[in-house]
């Protein structure tokens, strides 16, 4: 006998089923069921397949951190594997503790659609470490003049969530990038500085565009786009993300949850563009 289907597919739904509140977060429960995934599936095809939907599954649940609500048919389709094979794999990820599925019905008609998907934050079992434990006393820190100005500058940049300074000069731009880690290039730093001064703030942008770029062949670690692609994809996104920032359009997820949607979109419909892929 079939269970009732109480949860309406709409977007107050899916933002209740959400199990993150930042992307970050969910990059790295995901990183952390890749290795359990390695560990402790030992055909290596199935390990590539999981991996894979997995990888799919997070890069469809940026609109509401933690859920998607493709069907299996789609899944099957990017994925180049026939349904019955999602639907084991759905089944071991669940086994596993990696995600769980709730039934879904349309508002229209009532009937029964796609369900949603849900990963599951990671628990301490998966990591293997235990909570650390917060003592009563910790050592004494001294604070100096300098520190604690220091302290209250960095608490005042971290505070600018929009941009505060796009009047800035390039030449101020170029000489805060020099700070940001050498493996972000310089011209997608020197872009993104000369609206966010933090180095922090530019290298999570960044982070974006390559988790967005999907690993096309898990044997050799081959992605979707080259290097250099990479760095025009994401100077035209960043571009993008800038004048809807200006039009003051309202970021409920954070910045990184848009920008992540705008990447990949522009990437999705870059990898179908013949010309594009062979420059």
């Amino acid at each position: 006998m079939k269970k009732r289907i109480d949860v309406i597919s709409n977007e107050e739904s899916y933002n209740n089923l959400s199990s993150f509140t930042v992307i970050e977060e969910l990059n790295k429960t995901v990183r952390v069921y890749r290795d359990v995934i390695r560990v402790d599936i030992k055909r290596s095809d199935v390990q590539s397949r999981l991996i894979a939907l997995l990888e799919l599954l997070k890069r469809h649940s940026c609109k509401q951190l933690g859920v998607s609500y493709m069907c299996k048919n789609t899944i099957a389709a990017k994925l180049e594997i026939s349904y019955k094979t999602v639907q084991r794999l759905m089944k071991k990820l669940e086994e596993l503790g990696m995600i769980r599925q709730v039934p879904m019905k349309r508002k229209s008609d009532m009937m029964q659609t796609a369900n949603a998907i849900i990963i599951q934050p990671v628990n301490d079992e998966m990591t293997g470490k235990n909570p650390v434990k917060m003592t009563k006393k910790c050592p004494a820190i001294k604070t100096t003049t300098s520190f604690l100005k220091q302290n209250i500058k960095n608490n005042k940049r971290k505070a600018v969530t929009q941009f505060s300074h796009v009047d800035k000069s390039l030449e101020n731009s170029l000489n805060k990038a020099n700070f940001v880690a050498h493996w972000v290039p310089g011209l997608f730093s020197n872009l993104v500085g000369s609206f966010y001064e933090e180095a922090e703030t530019i290298q999570e942008f960044w982070k974006v565009i390559r988790q967005c770029n999907r690993v096309v062949d898990y044997s050799t670690n081959k992605r979707a786009f080259t290097r250099d692609q990479e760095i025009e994809i994401g100077t035209k996104a960043f571009k993008e993300f800038a004048m809807k920032v200006k039009s003051g359009v309202n970021m409920r997820k954070g910045q990184f949850a848009y920008f992540n949607g705008i990447v990949n979109k522009l990437m999705n419909d870059l990898y179908f563009d013949a010309d594009f892929i062979d420059n």
